[in-house]
């Protein structure tokens, strides 16, 4: 029977105990979603095969040798969401061509994945002549104190790390935003659905039904070791018009014609 770890907003701290209790059932699959479960199954088994979920950088966090042969008791599949993030940069820039300064908000309790995140959105930033300005927040509070120190540094745009956490806090990241003027931008689609101005990253249905594969073999006797881990094929770009109207910003028709969900 397999069972799932999924990382909930402020579950962090409990994944290592959420992992041992699922360990202590004796399961024939773990499955895990994002960075941080992953890491939290693997430090407490070296034997239950676990299938990772939307990790990021498997190799870099650890979790495998390889892609093609990732080694040990784990297999999966790769968002590429840390490359995404500097992608996401990219369309911010092409949103609003003279834009010089980007508040950048992240979650620090998410080391790991936002750590390769923050790196590849730097060697982004660098490349596009933009001045990044970090923030850090991990829950309500702290999105707001945020958000009101990024009123001070006065960005031309901020880009949202995709992370559970501010993830759960979409809606009011969002509203912050618009009501500060602020051109934004994440690595999940429900950010723009939230309010957001706009959301790119990975199809997360399709590394569902990635994992599901894998647990599908692994049941019928086949070794996480020699099962390759599967990278995201699959990235979608959401635009929320309604929100370009509130920050009377007129998108380049290039970028609306390959956004996959245009919200109206």
């Amino acid at each position: 029977m397999p069972l799932n770890i999924d990382l909930l907003a402020n579950d962090s701290i409990e994944l290592p105990d959420l992992a041992r209790e699922l360990i202590d059932l004796r399961v024939d699959v773990l499955v895990t979603a994002l960075t941080q479960a992953s890491v939290a199954a693997r430090d407490n088994t070296k034997t239950i095969p676990i299938v990772m979920i939307g990790v990021s950088d498997p190799v870099a966090a650890g979790l495998a040798t390889s892609l093609a042969r990732p080694g040990g008791n784990m297999t999966g599949n790769s968002s590429m969401a840390a490359e995404m993030a500097a992608k996401s940069l990219e369309l911010l820039k092409e949103t609003v061509p003279g834009i010089r300064r980007v508040a950048v908000l992240w979650n620090p309790t998410n080391r790991i994945f936002q750590m390769q995140a923050v790196r590849k959105t730097e060697a982004a930033a660098r490349s596009l002549g933009i001045q990044l300005h970090m923030f850090e927040a991990h829950d309500l509070p702290s999105i707001e104190r945020a958000f009101e120190a990024i009123s001070k540094e006065r960005p031309g745009g901020l880009s949202v790390l995709a992370d559970p956490t501010l993830n759960a806090h979409a809606p009011r990241i969002a509203a912050l935003a618009e009501g500060s003027g602020l051109p934004s931008v994440s690595g999940v689609g429900l950010y723009a659905e939230a309010g957001g101005l706009m959301a790119y990253g990975p199809n997360f249905y399709e590394l569902y039904r990635s994992a599901a594969g894998h647990v599908a073999k692994i049941l019928k006797g086949a070794k996480p070791a020699q099962l390759p881990i599967e990278q995201a094929a699959k990235f979608e770009l959401v635009i929320n018009l309604k929100t370009a109207k509130q920050l009377r910003l007129t998108l380049p028709q290039s970028l609306l014609q390959r956004a996959d969900e245009v919200i109206r």
